[in-house]
């Protein structure tokens, strides 16, 4: 016999039924940037690279918006690198190496980019005002406590 209440139950329930709803939603959309990307011949890491750097920026920026090591940061720039799509530039500070993109690389990152806006799960599938409500409610659970939420 379950020591949870009825209300328990079915707040957990309803906690349970969100999660994997959120854990589902986001294994596609990666599935799904996975699979666009192949299209252009690079694998969904570098993409994903790729996609951050509008500007050019030094590899621990990069680091914290993956979530990873600066270590493999290095390893990224070396493969981007190594194709001609990104290259290491001075930065203000001497001392930190920036990562820019080459024109090459600026160039697969905005057809990559129209790409994933134009077959994105969320952009197919939401109207404007869905996805209006839903970005600051994604924000919350993340726990950006910047983010208001007028909902």
């Amino acid at each position: 016999m379950s020591s949870r209440s009825p209300n328990q139950e079915a707040r957990f329930a309803e906690a349970s039924r969100l999660s994997q709803l959120l854990v589902a939603v986001a294994e596609e959309a990666r599935a799904e940037f996975t699979s666009i990307v192949s299209g252009y011949g690079l694998p969904a890491h570098l993409a994903r690279v790729l996609v951050l750097l509008a500007e050019p920026a030094p590899m621990r920026d990069l680091a914290v918006q993956l979530a990873c090591d600066r270590s493999y940061i290095t390893s990224l720039a070396d493969q981007l690198e190594r194709r001609g799509l990104l290259t290491r530039v001075p930065g203000a500070d001497r001392r930190v190496k920036l990562l820019a993109l080459t024109d090459e690389g600026v160039a697969l990152r905005d057809k990559i980019s129209g790409a994933v806006a134009e077959r994105n799960l969320v952009m197919r599938r939401l109207t404007d005002e869905e996805r209006r409500t839903l970005g600051p409610l994604l924000e919350r659970l993340r726990g950006d406590g910047s983010a208001a939420c007028d909902c």
